[in-house]
């Protein structure tokens, strides 16, 4: 199983819970050129009236003070792996099972197919646990 695996800066921004907020933010790095990959928006149970999204990437200057202007900054608190290849049936247990092996413990995991192509996203605890994990991705 071949893996393309990188490490990406994640960018997280309060929302308010009401429609239009996540548009208005997502305008704003749209309007940038952002062509972001990765996009979860979710309430915040622990801060009612609140949510939170998530997005990568942002490449450029232009796309970064997009983002900060419309309140997002890289969060120091998540860690993150995209992990992409050719999709085939069981893959996604097949990653988690070499991680698991390895001891690496996920703060959490999206996943998608698209085509013939899947894409992981893997979230852990601190960066010295992303490199272990990206090297046990890569064979090493």
């Amino acid at each position: 199983m071949e893996l393309l695996v990188e490490r990406v800066d994640v960018w997280a921004a309060s929302l308010k819970d009401e429609p239009g907020a996540l548009a208005a933010k997502l305008a704003g790095l749209a309007e940038a050129g952002a062509d972001l990959e990765f996009v979860v928006a979710r309430r915040s149970p622990e801060k009612p009236g609140t949510g939170v999204v998530f997005v990568t990437p942002l490449r450029g200057d232009a796309e970064v003070q997009a983002a900060t202007d419309v309140g997002f900054n890289v969060t120091q608190r998540l860690h993150c792996l995209r992990i992409e290849g050719d999709n085939q049936r069981g893959v996604c247990a097949a990653v988690t099972r070499k991680l698991a092996d390895a001891g690496i413990n996920l703060r959490g995991l999206s996943a998608a197919v698209i085509g013939k192509r899947f894409i992981i996203y893997i979230a852990l605890d601190n960066l010295e646990t992303a490199n272990k994990a990206a090297k046990v991705l890569q064979g090493g």
